[in-house]
């Protein structure tokens, strides 16, 4: 707790200097700018956070079903079949195939697997459904290969990552191995748990989330927009979760975790002490992300089948 503020702080140096370097970038109050601001201070702040591509590394940009932007990203080595596709976070309203790229090139590198990433279409030009409709339509297309994927996504990318999954679950699409969800938002109730105890942590805050969620327009009955609401979590395959302890998401992903363990399903669950939301970025500059991004691309690894 930062006693002059009272806000909830970690007390690691890196990912503090890594929240001051984000806010230089994009300030605590972004949500209140316009959707043009908010989208260049976003390319600006991981233009920030870049890192070298790996060595050998290929990617090709390419459409599904003629609309929808993908990124191939190939590894100089590949060890199986079994594809990663990346759902990249940003509220719903600001992200796309070059913010995540570094991460997404890394995870991708580290599993020896080839990555699909997805550009799309963002609120408010676009309320929900059309984020969830753009990820089942590259998630089918996978699929119809007859090759397994590995769907993971951060923040929003996990909320449409639980999503679409639980709707391959219901019309019966085979072939996904496992799900990775990192630091979700999965439609928790605002007003208790992780969302009062984290309101104004830094990097997000609860009035940001419900921002987003008024932007975004998704049904919160609805278990494929917000995956807590769903009562039956059996059948589901694999998954690695992990949250952050300085974040109002944190309890969303502690629940899921908790409900699809009692559900048997397969689950790694890892919650970062010391991380605040977004942490992926920090990898470079602070110990605890750097610890949980290995964690995280060992956890990858073993679901695609290269650890």
């Amino acid at each position: 707790m930062d006693q002059a503020t009272k806000r909830p702080m970690p007390t690691e140096e890196g990912i503090l200097a890594f929240h001051r370097r984000c806010e230089d970038f994009y300030p605590a109050d972004a949500v209140d700018a316009s959707i043009e601001q908010q989208r260049k201070w976003y390319d600006a702040l991981c233009a920030e956070f870049d890192a070298p591509s790996p060595a050998g590394l290929t990617r090709e940009d390419t459409l599904v079903d003629g609309r929808i932007p993908i990124r191939r990203s190939r590894p100089a080595t590949v060890s199986t079949e079994t594809r990663i596709y990346y759902i990249h976070g940003g509220g719903f309203v600001v992200g796309s195939l070059d913010s995540h790229d570094a991460i997404c090139a890394e995870l991708a590198d580290f599993a020896q697997a080839e990555l699909v990433s997805i550009d799309y279409r963002l609120a408010p030009e676009h309320v929900w459904p059309a984020a969830f409709e753009d990820c089942y339509a590259v998630l089918r297309e996978l699929l119809s290969g007859g090759r397994p994927v590995v769907v993971a996504g951060d923040s929003a990318g996990g909320n449409l990552t639980a999503g679409i999954v639980l709707k391959a679950r219901a019309e019966g699409l085979k072939g996904i191995v496992g799900q990775v969800l990192i630091y979700p938002g999965l439609g928790g109730d605002l007003v208790s748990g992780s969302y009062v105890e984290m309101a104004e942590a830094p990097g997000l805050t609860t009035a940001d989330t419900r921002y987003y969620r008024k932007i975004l327009q998704a049904p919160i009955d609805n278990p494929f927009a917000a995956p807590l609401a769903e009562k039956d979590l059996s059948g589901l395959p694999p998954t690695y979760i992990t949250g952050a302890f300085f974040d109002p998401l944190r309890d969303d992903a502690r629940i899921y975790a908790a409900r699809l363990i009692a559900a048997g399903v397969n689950v790694t669950f890892r919650e970062e002490p010391q991380m605040i939301h977004a942490w992926l970025r920090a990898r470079h500059m602070s110990e605890g992300a750097r610890e949980g991004f290995r964690r995280l691309a060992e956890g990858v690894a073993v679901l695609v089948g290269t650890r």
